[in-house]
């Protein structure tokens, strides 16, 4: 059997946040027999389930989900854990006769997943990182990110400005070892057979949806989550607890702004994200684009992967 046709069949889904990916995912796992694998850096903390839009109760019980509620809130999860998890799952999935569906909006894990990247095994530095936290409170997560460009412009390259869990790792590579994180990254792509799909849509529609679900997760209890962090020792100064949707609230709680102004932040704060995310998906070679405002967009993927696995298979069996 060549290498080409013993590859994995593996099929992602991406698109920018509160596009719709979870919601097709799940049906196109229920449909193909496949197991949905995220690709969300926030949605591996448990406890965060409002703010980072997990998939629900409902949604778990109809197709299962793997690289949820991984670590606490003042844990680290590493793109290398996310790498080494993803392939694992990937491969057990496959042995099973289970069709892997990695799906998700943060474009570092699916690029380090799809591209095979080395990446450093250095462990966490608490007190580092904490002093870099501590930094980007009084400083801003900007003074950060441009402190790493000044060091390593290709990782800058590959880190959203505004990713404060990203930028800190990059600097602590380089704390710990004096190499650039972007020199010891080699690729070695996996033996996948890949299917990229991706969901779009006019970007007033995204950010209508977007503003939509904010005012959702408030609806839902958000607040309540955040105090439930709080209480359980959980600081502000954590990355976790600074990301897109909880960490525009630490005003409210210091009494320095009322709900509408950080629900305004939150909006504003997604609408950029989702931006940055585009630029993400840019880098991705062969994605097939949705619509994912189109009444026909799901029956579109599941005639894509039809299509598509009959040719893996015709390959996998020399036709």
């Amino acid at each position: 059997m060549t290498q080409t046709e013993a590859r994995i069949p593996v099929v992602v889904v991406l698109g920018p946040t509160a596009s719709g990916k979870t919601s097709l995912a799940v049906q196109l796992a229920r449909e193909f027999g496949g197991e949905i694998i995220s690709q969300d850096s926030r949605q591996v903390f448990r406890g965060m389930d409002i703010g980072t839009a997990k998939p629900s109760a409902e949604e778990r019980r109809l197709a299962s989900h793997h690289g949820l509620d991984l670590v606490s809130p003042g844990e680290t999860w590493t793109l290398a854990e996310q790498q080494r998890l993803t392939y694992e799952t990937v491969r057990r999935l496959h042995r099973a006769g289970r069709l892997p569906l990695l799906v998700g909006g943060t474009g570092q894990y699916l690029r380090a997943v799809l591209e095979g990247w080395t990446v450093p095994e250095v462990p966490p530095d608490a007190a580092f990182r904490d002093e870099l936290a501590k930094e980007a409170t009084r400083d801003g997560v900007p003074a950060l990110y441009a402190r790493l460009r000044e060091i390593d412009s290709p990782a800058a390259d590959k880190i959203m400005p505004n990713d404060l869990r990203r930028v800190i790792r990059a600097l602590e590579v380089w704390h710990a070892t004096g190499v650039r994180i972007s020199d010891q990254q080699r690729a070695a792509p996996p033996p996948y057979s890949t299917l990229l799909l991706g969901l779009t849509m006019d970007r007033s529609v995204l950010y209508n949806r977007i503003d939509r679900r904010v005012q959702r997760m408030l609806e839902s209890g958000l607040l309540g989550e955040i105090e439930r962090l709080l209480e359980a020792g959980y600081s502000w100064e954590l990355p976790a607890l600074q990301t897109i949707g909880y960490g525009e609230f630490q005003s409210y709680w210091d009494g320095k702004a009322g709900i509408e102004e950080c629900l305004e932040r939150v909006r504003y704060d997604t609408h950029r994200f989702a931006r940055h995310q585009y630029i993400w998906f840019r880098r991705f070679d062969a994605v097939e684009w949705l619509d994912a405002s189109e009444s026909e967009t799901t029956e579109r993927a599941r005639r894509r992967i039809e299509q598509w696995l009959s040719n893996v298979n015709n390959l996998s069996h020399g036709v």
